[in-house]
């Protein structure tokens, strides 16, 4: 026995533990709990479109006003540079004296940078212009002035992509598909299966689902090679549906524990121990009717979150006075004990084999009287 005051030994111990701890590579939330490492060059681009439409409602919000500042700013300058080389901010060739002394300026109504900075917006974001407008007297302010109409069309243009995508992105609608809280393991047409309970709470559903089941586990090769994060897909199946689903109701989809499994052998006691160290990923593709975008939605189940002996609990009832079905989400997780084999599937059907042929022994009649030689006469 350890003695729980040596720090040597415990550290020891719990880094042996630490190794054999499966760690989720699938969150519960979907995500996927890999990091890919950044480039210097990737953290410095945060004008990226991706990075933009993946990034929070707040920061892109942050970095469209900082642009529209800086963008203002730098146009506002370039406008007051022309006009104050042209001469219009002399005290004899401000707005009020322009007429009296017959000055045109490069760009009417200019007292300052602050009317520099309001005909930058206005060039920016519209072309009838009120009083502040560019005049023939200076080419460099009408080269400037177009330059800046083009880069605010490309800007806004740019702007509205980014709200429009982050508006309808896939990620908003996966966030209505959810998952039961766990897995559960008993008999459906008299074989163990794998059972989970999947819905989309949204009004408008999906068309096209299709819902895939795959075991991450680790294996050894022929080669003697060691593959961490080894995918086998599972066959899964809603009633007789394989391939799509009617997804419009709560569904449970179901992998059957036959010979073809590799969780055949997987035993009640299995999911108690560290060793047996696995997880199954489930999902969700699915085309929005709404939008026509193709979604996604992933969860996984870990060997603790697998209950052994139980079933999911009926949610669906018809309510008479409307005359509809109603589904009650707050049943969503719910299961119930049911009679259950505390043994493999393997050992199982073994069983049930060596019963079957005890039963036929027994009503089986042997004959074991001697027959006589064919020789004997009668």
């Amino acid at each position: 026995m350890f003695q729980s005051g040596n720090p040597f030994l415990s550290s020891t111990l719990l880094r042996d533990k630490s190794k054999d701890i499966h760690r989720r590579m699938i969150l519960k939330s979907g995500a996927c709990n890999v990091r890919q490492a950044v480039s210097k060059r990737d953290k410095l681009l945060i004008l990226r479109y991706s990075k933009l439409v993946d990034s929070s409602w707040t920061f892109t919000f942050s970095v469209f006003l900082a642009i529209l500042f800086i963008s203002w700013t730098c146009f506002a300058a370039f406008y007051w540079l022309i006009c104050f080389v042209h001469g219009d901010f002399e005290p004899n060739h401000l707005p009020a004296m322009q007429e009296k002394n017959n000055f045109k300026p490069c760009i009417y109504d200019m007292v300052g940078f602050s009317s520099a900075f309001l005909f930058s917006m206005e060039a920016q974001h519209t072309l009838g212009y009120g009083i502040k407008a560019p005049t023939q007297e200076c080419a460099e302010a009408i080269f400037v002035n177009a330059i800046h109409c083009i880069i605010g069309f490309i800007m806004q243009g740019f702007m509205a992509a980014i709200i429009f995508s982050k508006m309808t992105k896939p990620r908003l609608r996966s966030q209505t598909l959810i998952f039961s809280k766990n897995a559960v393991i008993s008999r459906k047409n008299s074989k163990l299966c794998l059972m989970f309970r999947v819905a989309d709470i949204r009004q408008k559903h999906l068309v096209d689902t299709k819902i895939r089941v795959f075991l991450i586990k680790s294996s050894l090769t022929q080669e003697k090679e060691f593959l961490p994060f080894e995918q086998i897909e599972l066959k899964s199946y809603m009633d007789g549906c394989s391939k799509a689903v009617f997804f419009n109701w709560p569904i449970v989809m179901y992998h059957i524990l036959d010979e073809d499994s590799p969780l055949y052998s997987l035993s009640p006691g299995d999911l108690c121990q560290r060793k047996y160290k696995f997880e199954i990923m489930v999902v969700i593709e699915g085309t929005d009717e709404t939008t026509g975008q193709v979604t996604q939605a992933r969860s996984s189940y870990m060997p603790n979150e697998i209950l052994w002996g139980y079933k999911f609990e009926n949610l669906i009832q018809f309510d008479s006075l409307r005359g509809e079905y109603e589904v009650d989400f707050a049943k969503f997780d719910n299961v119930i004990c049911v009679n259950t084999p505390l043994c493999s599937a393997a050992y199982n059907d073994q069983l049930s084999g060596f019963q079957n042929a005890t039963i036929r022994t027994k009503y089986l009649q042997i004959d074991i009287k001697p027959r006589q030689s064919s020789e004997a006469t009668p």
